[in-house]
C-alpha cells in the first residue's frame, strides 16, 4: 500500500480576523480578539450580544452579481479561502492534475441564512414564491462544488457534515486520500456562516454562549462565542512538493477520529482521548514528541474541564511540558469551519515558532490545570503538535502535524 509524506502547502484563510492569512496570524500572534458586539441583529434580540462576525464583509469585491446568486455567505467563504490558498501554494495546473485532485470541505449548518429568509418570507411574510436558487444556496456542499468549477477540478469533490469537528474530519480524509495515492493532491477545509436569527435563536436557547467574551480555561469562563468564515489547506505528497519548490509550511503526519457513544452535547474525556491517540497512532509518533496542542477549548464550562482531562489521558506525563491554547478565544467558535482555522493556526505556530495565546483569560482554574500560554505568545521551536476538534454528538477528530 502506498504510504507517502504529506505536505501543506498553501493556506487561505477569512475569519473575524481579517480577510488574509497575514492579518489572522498577526493577530492570532498579538493576542487581538476579533469578538465584538453583533452587527447582524438589533441589539436586545438575544441574551448575548457578542459574536466574532466578519465586519463589512462585501461580496462585490470577489463575486459577480450573478454568482453572489447562487453562492450563500458560507460558499462564498469556502470559494475565497479556498482561492487564496491555491495561490499561495503555487499550483500549475494540467488537465492530469485536476483529475487527480480532491476537493473535501466541511461545514456545519451550510447556508443557513438563506434558509432563515426563506422561511421568514415563507411563514412571516405568506409569499407564494421564494427564491427560486434557494435549493443550491443551502446545500452543504455548495462550497466545494463551486471551487469544483471555478478551478477546473474533477477529481473526488464531496463534503463532511459532523458539527463542530466537520472541517478535521475534512481535512483528514483528503490527507488519508494523498498519503495513500487516491489523489495526487487536495484542497480541504471549511467554512461557516451562523449569524442568521433563527440560528441565534437556537444557540441562546442551549445557554452555552458568553454574555461577554471567549475565555477558555479561565475559571470564570461563561461560554463559547460563534463565530463565521473559512478556511482551506493545500495538500500534497512531500516530495512532489519539494521536486516542484513549493513552499512547505508543515507535513500533516496523522489524523485520529473517534465516537463518545454517550451524550448528544456532553462531552466525554475518554472519547475525545481515543481521538488524539488514534491520530498519535496515525502518525507514529510518541507523546514526548507532542510540544503544543490547538485545543477545542470553547470557553464553556463543560468542554474546557473535560479536554483538560482528555490530554492528561492521552499524553500521560507529558501533559506537564507542552503549551495548550484556544485560539477559539481570537477568531470565536467557526462552527464546522473551526477545525480549519485552528489547522492554520498550527501550522504557523510549527512554521514560525510561535505558539498564539489563549486571549481573555483571566484566572486559573483547578480543573483546567494545564500551561494555556494565557493572553501572551510563547516562542517554542516545536517538533509536533495536535488540533483538537470535538463535536455534539460525541464526534472528535484530531489532526497531528510535524514541522519541517
Amino acid at each position: 500500500m502506498i504510504n507517502r509524506r504529506v505536505a501543506v502547502t498553501g493556506i487561505g484563510v477569512i475569519s473575524a480576523l481579517g480577510p488574509t492569512v497575514a492579518e489572522f496570524w498577526t493577530a492570532l500572534a498579538k493576542g487581538r480578539c476579533g469578538i465584538h458586539p453583533l452587527q447582524s441583529v438589533p441589539a436586545g434580540l438575544l441574551r448575548f450580544s457578542s459574536g466574532a462576525e466578519i465586519i463589512d464583509f462585501d461580496p462585490s469585491a470577489h463575486f459577480t452579481g450573478k454568482e453572489i446568486n447562487y453562492l450563500d455567505r458560507f460558499a462564498q467563504f469556502a470559494v475565497i479561502a479556498a482561492r487564496a490558498a491555491i495561490k499561495d501554494a503555487g499550483i500549475e495546473w494540467t488537465n492530469a492534475l485536476r483529475e487527480r485532485t480532491a476537493i473535501v470541505t466541511g461545514t456545519c449548518v451550510g447556508g443557513q441564512g438563506t434558509q432563515d429568509e426563506g422561511f421568514f418570507q415563507l411563514y412571516g411574510q405568506k409569499a407564494n414564491r421564494l427564491n427560486p436558487l434557494t435549493v443550491p444556496r443551502t446545500m452543504a456542499n455548495a462550497g466545494a462544488s463551486w471551487i469544483s468549477m471555478e478551478h477546473g477540478i474533477r477529481g473526488p469533490v464531496y463534503t463532511i457534515s459532523t458539527a463542530c469537528s466537520s472541517a478535521n474530519h475534512a481535512l483528514g480524509h483528503a490527507f488519508w486520500m494523498v498519503r495513500q495515492g487516491a489523489a495526487e493532491m487536495a484542497i480541504a477545509g471549511g467554512s461557516e456562516a451562523p449569524f442568521s436569527m433563527g440560528m441565534l435563536k437556537s444557540w441562546e436557547l442551549l445557554r452555552v454562549v458568553s454574555p461577554d467574551t471567549c475565555r477558555p480555561f479561565s475559571k470564570d469562563r461563561h461560554g463559547l462565542i460563534l463565530g463565521e468564515g473559512g478556511a482551506m489547506l493545500v495538500l500534497e505528497p512531500l516530495e512532489s512538493a519539494r521536486s516542484r519548490g513549493a513552499n512547505v509550511y508543515a507535513e500533516l503526519a496523522g489524523f485520529g477520529m473517534s465516537s463518545d457513544a454517550y451524550h448528544l452535547t456532553q462531552p466525554s474525556a475518554e472519547g475525545a482521548a481515543s481521538a488524539m491517540r488514534w491520530a498519535l497512532g496515525d502518525a507514529g509518533l510518541a507523546p514526548e514528541q507532542i510540544g503544543y496542542i490547538n485545543a477545542h477549548g470553547t470557553g464553556t464550562a463543560a468542554n474546557d474541564s473535560t479536554e483538560t482531562a482528555a490530554i492528561r489521558s492521552a499524553l500521560g506525563s507529558q501533559a506537564e511540558k507542552l503549551l495548550v491554547s484556544s485560539t477559539k478565544s481570537m477568531h470565536g467558535h467557526a462552527l464546522g469551519a473551526a477545525g480549519a482555522l485552528e489547522a492554520v493556526a498550527t501550522v504557523l505556530a510549527l512554521a514560525r515558532g510561535l505558539v498564539p495565546p489563549t486571549a481573555n483569560y483571566l484566572e486559573p482554574d483547578p480543573e483546567c490545570d494545564l500551561d494555556v500560554a494565557p493572553n501572551i505568545a510563547r516562542h517554542a521551536q516545536l517538533e509536533c503538535a495536535l488540533s483538537n476538534s470535538f463535536a455534539f454528538g460525541g464526534l472528535n477528530a484530531v489532526l497531528a502535524f510535524r514541522a519541517l
